[in-house]
């Protein structure tokens, strides 16, 4: 058996435990060529629970949180990533970016990319007074605290950080980033 070489650079797409848009950004990872997807522990869990799978295209490498160093991150370093997505973030995920811990596969992502300059699209969970979002039951309503509101705030003020607020605002900086990075007909 032959080893598929890996293209580079190429997407890093980070999962967190968020129901809000899972679908949508799962989706958004399928209409892109050479990605690696790492999947939190939580993003495992949400897989589960809202009955998805990750059937994704031959070029997707799927990274679990299954080592305590979060091992995968090395690449980075070697400039194997020309854009890291964070969607969707949860509030636990964006206020431990903010507090610059990384303990966990997606915070560490996150870290490694600032780290190494390398572009990211944050697309925070928790973005206004009140929202509606996607349970595993159905449509609910929710009412994110001042402090979530006050780090998705102090996210946007990071180095080579773009957050975004909707679905719509996600897409269209993905495809921004896609024609910056990928070569034109």
């Amino acid at each position: 058996m032959t080893k598929k070489k890996v293209v580079t650079p190429r997407w890093g797409w980070a999962l967190t435990g968020s129901g809000h848009f899972f679908t949508e950004c799962l989706e958004m990872i399928r209409t892109l060529d050479h990605v690696d997807l790492f999947v939190s522990k939580a993003a495992a869990e949400v897989v589960r629970m809202y009955k998805h799978d990750l059937d994704l295209p031959e070029t997707v490498r799927i990274f679990k949180d299954t080592t305590a160093s979060a091992a995968p991150v090395g690449n980075f370093y070697y400039n194997f990533y020309h854009t890291l997505v964070l969607a969707p973030a949860t509030s636990n995920t964006v206020a431990k970016c903010v507090a610059g811990i990384s303990d966990n596969l997606a915070t560490n992502v996150f870290a490694q990319a600032g780290k190494c300059r390398v572009p990211t699209i944050v697309f925070a969970c928790d973005t206004a007074p009140e929202l509606e979002t996607r349970a595993p039951k159905g449509m609910v309503m929710v009412y994110p605290r001042r402090i979530d509101l006050q780090n998705t705030d102090a996210l946007k003020s990071f180095e080579a950080t773009q957050v975004v607020e909707s679905l719509a605002a996600l897409q269209e900086a993905v495809e921004r980033r896609r024609r910056e990075v990928e070569p034109q007909p």
